[in-house]
């Protein structure tokens, strides 16, 4: 059993941890104030003077450029300034020390319309040197009660336009007026809508039961089954022209045709090349002048006859050209035609045959 000296001594190890840990847990908190940079952190205090504090209260934040860099610590009137007699200290960081000057202006800002107000310092066109510990800030123009109260009227005014077009509006619906005027208030529109939404829904349920060509398309398999079965023949049509079987097959695989056409286009060049070179029937027919000549006396001689028997000289223009001999020749077909029609009726007559003895 442990003696009372070892019990005392037990709590004073538990008590001494205890204070350790919250004086630990106490600086923790100092250390992560955001604003205040810290319990140990060096602090620039600064001092300006407005008309009307604005509603700025002790713990309002103070910004540079948006940018939260301190807290306001004092609020106090100062009565011997009687131009700007209420006083504001404020606490920043020293590491924004370099992004302040004398010359920076210092304004109390509302962070919207029912937000707290605040602090802002502007160094956009300041020029000055650093400012010290204590230092003050010149002081801009700060919003006023009556600033807020008109910027409240013209929100205010806004928003009563804002409710009479709604007003306008309301009425022109309730006395139909415009295309929602009576979608709203005209009721054969709404029974149409009904009827439409009816039909939609018997369709529907058509289309769910399977009948129609949609609902035949929706819920029946065979037409997937012939996709799938055209997909099939698609793709063993294509490993088949892959692996050259077939016409098609042969046309993308065998070098065969491909050694055939570049054998026909070759002797088509050499055969161009000998027409070119006058070589040849069709060579001398291209590159000849005598054999052109030839060609042009034959072509005149012929176009010649061609005249002489469109004009009626000679035996075959009398032939072409003379009524009067396609006649005789007309009439001795025709009595040719009557003999043989003749000697078929009566052979007797034509056909005797006489013997005689000697």
């Amino acid at each position: 059993m442990p003696s009372r000296k070892e019990i005392q001594w037990s709590q004073l190890r538990v008590g001494v941890l205890v204070l350790v840990a919250l004086a630990i847990l106490m600086a923790l908190v100092f250390l992560m104030s955001g604003s205040s940079g810290g319990l140990f952190a060096r602090k620039l205090e600064l001092r300006v003077y407005f008309r009307n504090a604005g509603g700025v209260k002790v713990g309002a934040p103070v910004s540079l450029q948006g940018v939260t860099i301190g807290n306001v610590i004092k609020v106090r009137i100062v009565p011997e300034r009687r131009d700007s007699p209420i006083e504001l200290t404020m606490r920043v960081g020293k590491e924004y020390e370099q992004d302040l000057h004398t010359d920076s202006i210092a304004s109390i800002d509302q962070a919207g319309m029912l937000g707290d107000n605040f602090v802002d310092l502007d160094s956009s066109h300041a020029t000055g040197p650093t400012p010290r510990n204590n230092a003050e800030l010149p002081a801009g123009a700060g919003p006023s009660i009556q600033d807020v109260i008109r910027t409240s009227n013209v929100t205010m005014e806004e928003v009563t336009g804002l409710v009479r077009n709604m007003n306008v509006l309301v009425s022109s619906l309730n006395n139909r007026r415009g295309t929602m005027g009576n979608l709203i208030n005209d009721p054969s529109l709404g029974l149409k809508i009904t009827k439409i939404a009816t039909d939609l829904e018997t369709i529907t349920g058509a289309m769910s039961s399977g009948k129609g060509s949609l609902g035949k398309l929706i819920n029946d398999d065979t037409l997937y089954t012939r996709a799938n079965s055209a997909v099939d023949r698609l793709n063993r049509v294509a490993t088949d022209l892959d692996e050259g079987k077939g016409s098609a097959g042969k046309l993308l695989k065998d070098d065969t045709l491909y050694n055939n056409l570049n054998s026909a286009v070759s002797n088509a060049n050499q055969l161009l090349a000998q027409v070119n070179s006058g070589q040849g029937a069709l060579g001398k027919l291209a590159k000849d002048p005598a054999f052109a000549q030839k060609l042009d006396d034959t072509v005149t001689r012929l176009d010649s006859i061609l005249t002489n028997v469109d004009q009626g000289k000679g035996t075959l223009g009398q032939l072409v050209q003379n009524p009067a001999l396609y006649n005789h020749a007309d009439a001795t077909l025709s009595a040719a035609q009557q003999l043989v029609q003749s000697i078929r009726e009566n052979p007797k007559k034509y056909l005797v045959i006489r013997m005689k003895l000697f």
